[in-house]
C-alpha cells in the first residue's frame, strides 16, 4: 500500500509553521482576499473549503510566495513570503490544481527532471527516486508515458514530483478533484504518512468528507474566514458538515445583503 514506505526522515525537524496575518489580495476594483488571518502550527493538517470563487486558490498562492499579498504578511518557518520568497519556496511544496507534467516524458523522467531542477545527485537521488516511486505506489509504471496515465496516478505523481524536493510545508490546491474514490483513499494514505512524519499539510478541498480528516477546517467565503475550527465544532447542531457549511454560507449572504441594503 502507498502508506507502508518510511516518509521523510527530516520533515519533523524542519521548521514549518504558517502564520497568515491580516492578509487581502486585491486585482484592481476586485478584492480576492480580505483581512484573512490564522496560524497553522508545525506538523498539523488543516483544510481550507468554501464556496467557489471564495478566494481559496489565491489565498494558496500567497502563502506558496507566488503572490505578494496586498497587504498584511505572511510567514512560512519564520520567513517573510516576500521578503525571503526563496528561502520560502525552498521550505515548501506546492502542487495547484493542474499539476505541469510533461506528458511525453516517462513516470521516471519526470520525477528526474525535477530532480535535475532541484540539484539532487548522486546516492541521494536514487534513495528519493526509490522512496517516491513506491510511497506513491507507481514503481509498476515507471516506463509508462505521464500522459498514457489515468486522472488518479496523475495526481499522485505530480505529488511524488512535489514531495522528492522533501519539503517542511506541503500545499495543495484541490488536489483530488476528479480522481476515482480508490485513488482518492490512495492519495490520504500517502498524505496520512507525511502527517503523521511532522510534515505540515493546508489543503484546499471540494470534498467535505477530506475535511472531517483534518485537525482544523478553513471556512472561506466572500473572500473572508466565516470560521477557524475542528470538523466536529463546526458540524455541531448539525446533521452533516455539509448541512453546517451550507447553513454558515446562506447566513453570511444573507448578512452582506442586509449590510448593501442598508448603506
Amino acid at each position: 500500500m502507498p502508506g507502508c514506505v518510511e516518509p521523510p526522515r527530516d520533515a519533523s525537524r524542519a521548521s514549518g509553521d504558517i502564520a497568515v496575518e491580516g492578509v487581502s489580495r486585491r486585482f484592481g476594483a476586485l478584492t480576492a482576499v480580505s483581512a484573512v488571518s490564522f496560524h497553522v502550527p508545525q506538523g498539523e493538517l488543516v483544510g481550507l473549503v468554501g464556496s467557489d470563487g471564495a478566494g481559496k486558490t489565491t489565498l494558496l498562492r500567497m502563502i506558496a510566495a507566488l503572490l505578494p499579498p496586498s497587504a498584511g504578511s505572511i510567514r512560512v518557518g519564520g520567513l517573510d513570503t516576500v521578503a525571503a520568497r526563496t528561502g520560502v519556496k525552498r521550505r515548501i511544496g506546492y502542487m495547484p490544481q493542474r499539476f505541469g507534467l510533461y506528458a511525453d516524458l516517462t513516470v521516471a523522467e519526470n520525477l528526474d527532471f525535477v530532480m535535475d531542477v532541484g540539484g539532487i545527485s548522486g546516492a541521494e537521488r536514487r534513495r528519493r527516486r526509490e522512496r517516491y516511486l513506491a510511497f506513491s505506489n507507481l514503481s509498476p509504471f515507471v516506463d509508462r508515458r505521464a500522459g498514457d496515465l489515468s486522472g488518479g496516478m496523475k495526481q499522485k505523481l505530480g505529488l511524488a514530483c512535489v514531495l522528492v524536493h522533501e519539503p517542511a510545508v506541503l500545499i495543495l490546491d484541490e488536489p483530488t478533484s476528479g480522481v476515482d474514490p480508490v485513488s482518492r483513499q490512495e492519495f490520504w494514505e500517502i498524505l496520512s504518512g507525511m502527517n503523521a512524519a511532522g510534515m505540515t499539510i493546508l489543503f484546499s478541498t471540494a470534498y467535505l468528507d477530506e475535511g472531517e480528516r483534518c485537525r482544523r477546517l478553513l471556512v472561506m467565503h466572500n473572500a473572508r474566514i466565516l470560521a477557524d475550527a475542528a470538523p466536529g465544532a463546526i458540524r455541531a447542531g448539525f446533521s452533516s458538515l455539509e448541512e453546517a457549511m451550507i447553513a454558515r454560507l446562506q447566513s453570511a449572504d444573507a448578512a452582506l445583503s442586509e449590510e448593501r441594503l442598508g448603506t
